[in-house]
């Protein structure tokens, strides 16, 4: 339960930074959260391929998460400008 609640708080941190950085309209606390949680586990993914490890610490985590939540937004972004 506790890790749960510990993916979550960094959802949220990592999504309202990303909301910041890439200048997204206002969204719902919900919804920065869940592309804060989707950018935790794709920065993680990158990451651990790149051979770095899962337990840095928190700073690490929420780095690790605003950048894979960059990524995505950035993704949507272009796929979105195509369709």
């Amino acid at each position: 339960m506790g890790a749960i609640i510990y993916w979550l708080i960094i959802g949220l941190i990592a999504g309202i930074i990303t909301g910041k950085v890439m200048h997204s309209p206002g969204r719902d606390w919900f919804s920065d959260m869940i592309v804060g949680i989707l950018g935790a586990i794709v920065g993680g993914f990158v990451m651990q391929l790149l051979g770095f490890s899962f337990s840095a610490g928190f700073i690490y985590n929420i780095l690790v998460a605003i950048f894979g939540a960059v990524v995505l937004t950035w993704l949507y972004r272009k796929v979105r400008a195509h369709a």
